[in-house]
């Protein structure tokens, strides 16, 4: 590392804050510039595209924020410090998270953001706040980096961007995939259900097992077992276990151990729907497996997702604490059996479609995994660029 430099973090990039407009007035919303909060972020992906909210021009101009630019990265500073992505458009964004700008004269800005990714936990270390934690500006000027000179920065940069660069393209198939399944199940069994002939109608508990989870507290692995992650909602949320992961035994049932391409329902707290392809792991209580042994796995996957709005709605209704559906809720909600020979004819249309779904989730955390493992090492000069050519 003899040609590597040290800087402060501070000397590598200028952190610009976010802001919000000072009234809720409807002319600064519903505009057409995104408006960033950290529940937009996407968990593994390197960019951000989508924002739950807009602002208006008016309400940029009246807000402390300021525009950040395609290639400027952002990091959440507030509750859940240390979610970063990199923008691929321009996005205002609010307080609770920083703006980053890369000072192109010394360090290349997609080998910052991997920079900074590798900066996060000591960020996190630095956090402070009695209700949430929080990052300031200050606590950037404590962070020290080694960094290498442009060229090798854009070359190391240009690594981990092609496997980010795949994931970002597996998911965008992946939701063309999922979108065209989705089609042809609304148009058959909601849109028009004339076209399945003769049907019966029956209810989600009719066509699936909806298993219920354990409480892992009570399943901890024993002496001398490495055990496996526990899925509870964070993870199914995120799509992956990671390091703050419970851990429970590995001699759980094997009903309750949850592989890549089981359907997972959390019906409590957040209420989601999702094909699980994180790995080996062990339902935690307040999650749902969901699987038949007669029906493909699309055709209850999309008819709980097709209820998952109602679900949603009497779980608010019913909310103290953390609102949740029970057992009857799913047995009051009708769905249509074909009979079997046209369930097999869109079972060999759409199954084809779901295998390819999972099979790319799958490469994902593969891919994933392998950025994870290289990101430090490139990082911190211990893997040259030679060595991956060799």
């Amino acid at each position: 590392m003899e040609d590597w430099k040290e800087y402060k973090y501070t000397e590598l990039a200028s952190l610009i804050g976010g802001g919000t407009p000072k009234t809720t007035e409807a002319s600064y919303w519903n505009g057409n510039i995104p408006w960033l909060s950290v529940k937009d972020f996407c968990g593994n992906s390197k960019y951000v595209y989508k924002t739950e909210k807009h602002i208006t021009e008016l309400g940029l101009r009246n807000s402390s924020t300021k525009l950040l630019h395609r290639g400027d990265i952002i990091i959440s500073a507030r509750g859940t410090v240390g979610e970063i992505a990199m923008l691929p458009y321009d996005m205002a964004f609010n307080q609770s998270c920083f703006g980053i700008r890369a000072n192109v004269n010394v360090i290349n800005n997609h080998y910052l953001y991997y920079l900074t990714k590798t900066k996060v936990r000591e960020l996190q270390n630095s956090s402070h706040g009695s209700v949430f934690d929080t990052i300031t500006k200050d606590t950037f000027e404590n962070i020290n980096c080694y960094i290498p000179n442009i060229n090798e920065q854009i070359k190391i940069a240009a690594i981990l961007s092609s496997l980010d660069d795949k994931i970002e393209l597996n998911r965008r198939i992946n939701g063309n995939l999922e979108q065209q399944a989705q089609t042809l199940f609304n148009h058959y069994f909601i849109e028009r259900p004339d076209l399945l002939g003769k049907y019966k109608i029956s209810n989600l508990t009719g066509i699936a097992n909806y298993l219920n989870g354990l409480a892992m507290q009570k399943f901890r692995p024993q002496i001398e077992e490495n055990g496996i992650p526990v899925l509870k909602i964070k993870e199914l949320g995120q799509g992956y276990t990671d390091a703050s992961s419970d851990i429970c035994s590995e001699n759980i049932a094997d009903g309750y151990k949850v592989h890549n391409g089981d359907v997972i329902f959390s019906w409590s707290g957040t209420l989601m729907v999702k094909i699980w392809c994180g790995g080996l792991c062990g339902l935690n209580q307040h999650l749902f497996k969901v699987s038949s042994e007669i029906y493909p796995k699309w055709f209850y996957y999309f008819w709980t997702k097709h209820h998952l709005n109602k679900f949603i709605r009497i779980a608010q209704d019913k909310a103290v604490t953390m609102g949740h559906i029970k057992r009857n809720d799913l047995e009051a909600s009708e769905i249509l059996i074909p009979q079997m020979d046209i369930l097999a004819k869109l079972d060999a249309i759409i199954s084809p479609l779901f295998s390819q779904i999972i099979e790319m989730k799958c490469e994902n955390r593969n891919l994933a995994a392998i950025r994870d493992i290289l990101l430090p090492q490139l990082m911190s000069g211990k893997l040259k660029i030679n060595d991956l050519n060799r």
